[in-house]
């Protein structure tokens, strides 16, 4: 197999022009004290359930705004600009809530107060609205409002198994991410009510670790034991898939006693299985397939194999006007790129135990001298393996800079490497500072105040008649769209359900 430099060498710059990336961001709707807004998604930014850019993740509190694919980086920036801007200033119109900048959540009420994603009476719209029912059920409510940013990335001319290898260089690189990029060292106390947490009491308003990066990803994070006994295997697409379908179809004792429906009739999940749904899968990266109508994700990949990875770990920065900056954005891209050509040796579970150590490390004390990972069981410095990654990004970053006729790509991977040999320049050490400095240690009044300020900005930037046009349209049409399924539909909802979940539907 050639050398990854080769490997570099053989991409014309037509191919490297061709990578394309969208975003997909999770923002909470908080009022101006703090607490999560508990109204409705607002209808004037349309139906949640067909708009293609504006829709709600778990909770009905919970804005998610999805760019689409973009070859120019600047381009998918703009986009996510203009969905801030017109979701703020339909807030605006309607209100006093804001949008939460940080990935860990504003104040919450009792978790059984935590309003559900809701998308209308449409077979499809209420199978939505149960698995996050089930989701509730299973992980507790609160730990579905953290948020954050998801990457989606592509580039011509790359096989299933090119992405598989990518994968897998990526889960080993991941804590270097957690480690540049984290920004959830500390929460609210009304996160962890009634949970043994752990952390540390920084002051009346928040918790923390001082060492830490991202909590989001930590134990506290999107984590389950139950998806701990899965064995995904990222070896191949078959391997995948199988493993994938098994815990799509075997019933899970604890979720089997919860039951689908409850004693009143009312749904409680949508199945039994270890997963309802391809999307419960938790991972810091996944192979994707764009699904037709009524197509279960599975069947897209097992069909017509990867069509792009989505990065699932970055925190919001609650310094950034949108939750990611382009410099960011810039060095996934080299990142990425070099996962896809560096040697990709196949997965053991002894890796994944080393794996998953180093995510817990790093995202709970990524900033302590000296910490120790695992790699191929020797223990490394976080240090010396991430100066070495970033050593072998530099061509890559350098190709990039070609082909796009600038230095923006190595200017972004400089900026990396200062922040591993400063720490205090991460984003989780600005947040603690900016909490010591002007917030007298509180998370609340720090969330609140970047809020606010990204608000002001983002109110403050030019806005034309056409603009707000263009975006009302979206939303009534979306409204219309979402009217149109519900008329359509004529078995009845329990056989829709079965059928949806049915293993014939996973199978080519």
């Amino acid at each position: 197999m050639p050398h990854s430099n080769t490997r570099l060498a053989a991409l014309t710059p037509a191919r490297l022009g061709g990578i394309r990336r969208g975003v997909e961001k999770e923002s909470l709707r908080a009022l101006p004290d703090g607490q999560l807004a508990l109204t409705p998604h607002p209808l004037a930014l349309g139906s949640a359930l067909t708009h293609p850019a504006i829709t709600t993740d778990f909770s009905e509190s919970q804005v998610e705004l999805v760019t689409a694919a973009h070859a120019r980086l600047e381009d998918c920036v703009d986009e996510l600009v203009q969905l801030h801007q017109f979701v703020y200033r339909t807030l605006a119109e309607q209100g006093k809530e804001m949008l939460w900048v940080s990935s860990m959540p504003c104040d919450l009420p009792a978790d059984e107060t935590i309003p559900i994603g809701r998308y209308g009476s449409s077979h499809v719209g209420r199978a939505k609205s149960i698995y996050r029912m089930g989701l509730g059920h299973r992980y507790g409510r609160r730990m579905q409002t953290i948020s954050g940013i998801h990457y989606n990335w592509s580039m011509p001319g790359v096989s299933s198994e090119d992405y598989f290898g990518l994968i897998r260089n990526f889960r080993r690189r991941a804590f270097l991410l957690l480690y540049l990029f984290g920004a959830s060292p500390a929460l609210s106390p009304t996160f962890v009510n009634g949970r043994n947490h752990g952390l540390q009491k920084l002051g009346p308003k928040a918790l923390y670790l001082p060492h830490a990066t991202s909590l989001r990803m930590g134990r506290l994070g999107y984590q389950s034991d139950a998806q701990a006994s899965l064995a995904v295997s990222y070896n191949s697409l078959e391997g995948y898939a199988a493993s994938l379908h098994e815990a799509l179809t075997r019933s899970y004792p604890a979720y089997a006693a919860i039951g689908i429906r409850n004693p009143g009739g009312d749904y409680s999940q949508l199945s039994d299985t270890l997963l309802q749904i391809e999307n419960e899968f938790y991972g810091t990266i996944r192979p994707k397939r764009t699904i037709h109508t009524g197509e279960r994700p599975l069947h897209a990949l097992r069909e017509r194999g990867v069509e792009y990875v989505e990065v699932r770990l970055m925190d919001l920065d609650p310094f950034e006007t949108v939750g990611i900056h382009a410099q960011t954005m810039r060095f996934l891209d080299v990142f990425l790129l070099h996962c896809l050509l560096a040697d990709s040796p196949v997965d053991s579970p002894t890796e994944f135990a080393e794996i998953q150590y180093n995510q817990h490390q790093t995202a709970s004390l990524g900033r302590q001298p000296g910490l120790l990972l695992k790699r191929e069981g020797e223990a490394v410095s976080l240090q010396s393996w991430g100066a070495e990654i970033l050593a072998q990004c530099r061509p890559v970053a350098l190709a990039l800079d070609a082909a796009h006729c600038s230095q923006d790509y190595s200017h972004a991977l400089d900026e990396a490497v200062q922040r591993l040999a400063n720490p205090e320049l991460t984003p989780s050490a600005r947040v603690l500072a900016a909490m010591k400095k002007d917030h007298d240690n509180s998370f609340l009044s720090f969330g609140l105040f970047q809020s606010a300020q990204t608000q002001a900005r983002l109110m403050a930037l030019p806005w034309s008649l056409q603009q707000q046009a263009r975006f009302t349209a979206l939303s009534q049409k979306s409204l219309h769209d979402q009217r149109a399924i519900e008329l359509a539909d004529h078995q009845s909802f329990e056989d829709f359900r079965q059928d949806y979940v049915s293993a014939a539907r996973l199978s080519l």
